[in-house]
């Protein structure tokens, strides 16, 4: 049950360029989002009046968050006039157990922002799983890759994307980390996903055999499992692909709920790691689901927590998702109960306080791919860092899809990286990549005696702009539409454009 108590005015202050790099500390955050005492005082003597022990309530993060032990669905129905119910997504068969409504006292409304889990149905999911690369086929245009292993072999189009190629497309492979002591990047599996050591081991000697040393630690958060012995692809995928850009850069792999968890995953996560003396420095994320599934208050909770994490000096990346503008036919019911088309943007991508990341296929040119995600944010407004970047893309566009999608939202993606063609993977997973280079950029700053980035956007939009390549090539298809195009400048199929690691390492170098 968290405060409504914003902390996202206080932490803009510590993400703007002129503050840049003056994070805060968890007893500062904390501070921060605290309620106030006759608050807290309200909410406790309200949990007592109906029968909720004082031993069964914990706080966390400065009183911002209430967490009840123990409550059966009976007093929770009286505590809250709702009506738990066991639901089984249809898709899925995941089972959940949630209210459709729910009420709290008139005095407390105003300071108590949500409550999980309520009426929030939605289930973090992964990128659609497509069937696995097919190898071979004809390629034009072959290259040998400057610095990769020996034999590689790329083409501008049908070949495998490998950590070699990456490495050199993206202007890695000449980087040693050296701040392996004090730079950590973590990894998040939900719903049960885990990833294999043995997997990770067999691929480091297939790709990447100079760090086949190469290992993860584990931390198992409220329902988390770990079984190396039934790894999941996604989580292989995860971990393989951060760990072949930054190596030797320790990972985390944090293992968050399962398919039939009855708490909210995001949610869990995210209370564990604010908990921490010292986070990672970068946290990449696969998960996402489509943003017109989250409930306004708890969409607004999450994402304060993420603008937490990046006043912390956490870079969060999320994947704009696979599905470009949006899957299959696109039908809303509105208030009214009448069926409309509306482009499809994922949530927690949507979210101003995380880096949102697309995908983009090929090399001379790199051009959009078009299963990346993008569109505009219902939810969320238009943040202040995209004010000079958004607007060129929507007065170019003029009327088209005029209705679909909303002008004034916040536009994902933020940036975008290779996503087709890795190897015996699935589609469109470029936010490991795009994970293990901020990554390294993380570690490049704190070599240097300097913060680490943080929070990404302010500086993705502002002095690092001449740090990325524009994409204008390629669209996003979706719903029954072409979708959006690529063009110069910001656009909601590539974003600003993908990371030259080498030109962003000039530009940090400078300040």
């Amino acid at each position: 049950m968290p405060s409504s108590r914003s902390a996202v005015p206080a932490i803009q202050i510590f993400t703007a360029p002129r503050r840049y790099g003056e994070h805060l500390s968890r007893e500062e955050v904390a501070e921060i989002v605290a309620p106030p005492s006759d608050v807290l005082e309200l909410a406790n003597a309200w949990l007592e009046h109906h029968g909720v022990h004082p031993s069964t309530i914990s706080t966390k993060h400065g009183g911002s968050w209430l967490t009840l032990s123990g409550v059966p669905v009976s007093r929770a129905n009286e505590l809250l006039s709702a009506s738990y119910q066991l639901y089984q997504h249809i898709g899925t068969n995941d089972t959940v157990l949630r209210t459709l409504s729910y009420g709290l006292p008139a005095a407390l409304v105003e300071h108590v922002q949500s409550v999980a889990p309520t009426t929030h149905f939605g289930f973090p999911r992964t990128p659609r799983q497509e069937p696995p690369m097919r190898r071979g086929g004809e390629t034009t245009e072959q290259t040998k890759v400057p610095g990769g292993d020996p034999g590689t072999v790329l083409s501008s189009r049908d070949q495998d994307v490998t950590p070699s190629f990456l490495r050199w497309f993206n202007k890695t492979s000449s980087y040693v980390p050296s701040a392996v002591d004090r730079n950590v990047l973590g990894v998040v599996g939900y719903l049960g996903d885990q990833p294999s050591p043995d997997d990770l081991r067999q691929f480091m000697n297939q790709y990447r055999f100079d760090a086949t040393s190469a290992a993860y630690s584990v931390v198992q958060i409220v329902d988390g499992v770990y079984d190396p012995s039934n790894p999941t692809i996604e989580a292989d995928l995860n971990i393989q692909y951060t760990s072949a850009i930054a190596y030797p850069t320790p990972r985390i792999f944090y293992s968050t709920g399962k398919s039939d968890s009855q708490g909210d995953e995001f949610i869990n996560w995210l209370d564990y790691v604010l908990g921490l003396w010292s986070v990672p420095q970068t946290i990449s994320t696969p998960y996402g689901m489509p943003e017109y599934e989250v409930s306004p208050d708890y969409a607004t909770y999450v994402c304060n927590l993420f603008a937490q994490l990046g006043a912390r000096g956490v870079s969060v990346l999320f994947s704009s998702g696979n599905d470009g503008v949006g899957r299959g036919n696109c039908l809303l019911q509105d208030s009214s109960g009448n069926s409309r088309v509306q482009f499809l943007p994922n949530f927690p991508s949507t979210c101003p306080w995380v880096t949102s990341v697309g995908g983009t296929t090929g090399y001379n040119p790199e051009i959009a791919a078009s299963l990346s995600g993008g569109g505009f944010s219902v939810l969320f407004p238009r943040p202040s860092y995209q004010n000079n970047a958004v607007p060129p893309f929507l007065l170019n566009l003029g009327r088209q899809y005029n209705g679909l999608y909303n002008p004034w939202g916040r536009g994902v993606p933020d940036i975008a990286l290779q996503a087709m063609r890795c190897p015996v993977v699935l589609k469109n997973e470029p936010w490991e990549t795009a994970a293990g280079i901020i990554s390294l950029l993380n570690d490049y700053r704190i070599s240097n005696g300097r913060a680490p980035l943080g929070f990404l956007n302010f500086l993705l939009y502002g002095r690092c702009l001449e740090g990325l390549n524009d994409i204008t090539s390629g669209s996003n298809p979706g719903c029954n539409t072409d979708g959006f195009s690529a063009v110069p400048g910001w656009d909601p199929v590539t974003g600003l454009g993908s990371l030259d690691f080498e030109r962003l390492v000039a530009i940090l170098s400078r300040w």
